[in-house]
């Protein structure tokens, strides 16, 4: 019988309304703790006062964000929808925006769940490869943005032979059971050239169903495996667009992959013909758009202005790179630039992808605040990047899609859902 709450202790009680006003489970807030075994048991306990919390637990606790900005409360949806490799959650939003409910997410990183959740009030599923596939919730659409380390220009491009590559197998398992209407992809621009192409013909055959390639040397789970038997028949199609195109001041460049079931819509829909990539607007785009007024700066006692000896490091290897005659090294942008370099996951380490100078202020360069990095890619400025610390916040915009791009992307297929339920 639960204690009355009345007698139950200080902590108890806050642990309790603090997890209610989030909207989460005692399970969700296990695992936002990081309480391994039995942390559901363990919230309980804490809420029944049958034991306490540490005092770094508990104020773990307090701190959490309570507000999410971008809960959905959406009581009559257009359509439902699943995100996939969520991250924080950068290709759900502009899908929860068109009136779709998401109706489960996955992300392995725990840091990525937590601004996750901080953000859209629920904490995604764990890792993908442990969740059965007939447990997810049907859905119309599904999205996600696979790992793309082993497909990258900064990574090894290992391809499939890395298990980060056979990501996308976990994607084909889930589309062979529950079969959702339509797919959106995103990846690297240099999976469309990695392997002379093959590793993306690869892809488009098992997503058409075409493939008859044997796969036995690839590492996958064995669900993943056996669901290779399950032929797929969409549509299928894909373009780089690149996130200056859609008035985002980033030379960001990705794959898109778009997916419609010809099973259910039939085989005589001529999708190429309905479905339109977003056409780039072409404004005219400077970075001083997205950065922070000086007063701003000012008031954060140049907290962001790379050190003496960061800077002379970063002046050695880009003279010692030119001498080698190639174009390494730090890269400068100011608020005239029209646009800086793709920000990766690494620019938490020395930030020189993007520096902004600071030489009329006679400073050294700065890396870019976090609020400038989520405006960077096309976050609104209620997003939440303070849940986790400044290195992972920063990991996590460099591995995050250009919100603005996929709001274009977004745009198009649900006009184009829209359009095909009404006819059918």
């Amino acid at each position: 019988m639960n204690a009355p709450e009345k007698f139950l202790s200080l902590e108890a009680t806050l642990i309790r309304e603090k997890r209610i006003r989030m909207g989460l489970t005692q399970l969700e807030l296990a695992c936002l703790l990081e309480l391994k075994e039995n942390g559901e048991r363990t919230i309980r306990g804490w809420e029944l006062g049958e034991h306490k919390p540490s005092k770094a637990k508990l104020a773990k606790i307090l701190e959490l964000h309570e507000e999410a900005p971008f809960r959905d409360e959406n009581n009559k949806p257009k359509f439902r929808f699943i995100d996939l490799f969520a991250g924080i959650g950068g290709i759900r939003l502009p899908f929860q925006q068109l009136g779709g409910e998401c109706v489960f997410s996955s992300e392995w990183d725990k840091f990525a769940q937590r601004t996750y959740a901080a953000n859209y009030g629920e904490v995604p599923s764990g890792d993908i490869t442990q969740i059965v596939a007939s447990d997810i919730p049907d859905h119309d659409i599904l999205m996600g943005g696979f790992p793309c380390q082993s497909f990258s220009q900064a990574g090894l491009k290992k391809g499939f032979e890395d298990t980060r590559g056979t990501m996308f197998f976990e994607i084909q398992r889930i589309l062979g059971e529950k079969r959702p209407k339509v797919f959106l992809l995103e990846n690297v621009k240099q999976l469309r050239g990695h392997d002379k192409g093959r590793t993306l013909q690869t892809i488009l055959n098992i997503l058409t169903g075409e493939s008859d390639l044997s796969l036995d040397d690839v590492p996958m789970s064995e669900d993943a495996r056996e669901a290779l038997g399950k032929k797929l028949n969409y549509w299928v199609d894909y373009k780089v667009l690149r996130a200056a195109d859609f008035g985002i001041p980033q030379n960001r460049e990705r794959i898109f992959i778009v997916g419609f079931d010809r099973d259910y819509f039939g085989e005589n829909i001529d999708f190429n013909k309905i479905f339109k990539w977003p056409v780039p607007t072409n404004q005219p785009t400077k970075v001083g758009d997205i950065l922070e007024s000086q007063e701003i700066l000012d008031a954060l006692e140049d907290k962001y202005t790379i050190s003496d000896k960061l800077w002379a490091g970063h002046l050695r290897r880009k003279a010692e790179h030119g001498i080698k005659g190639n174009g390494f090294g730090y890269s400068l942008f100011n608020r005239e630039s029209s646009y800086t370099n793709t920000i990766s996951a690494r620019y938490y380490k020395d930030g020189s992808e993007v520096l902004i100078d600071q030489s009329h202020l006679g400073k050294n360069p700065r890396k870019l605040t976090p609020r400038e990095c989520a405006r960077l890619q096309g976050f609104p400025d209620d997003f939440i990047v303070d849940a986790v610390s400044q290195g992972q916040i920063y990991k996590q915009f460099g591995n995050s899609v250009c919100v603005k791009v996929i709001q274009a992307v977004a745009k198009q297929i649900v006009t184009v859902l829209d359009q095909l339920e009404t006819e059918k």
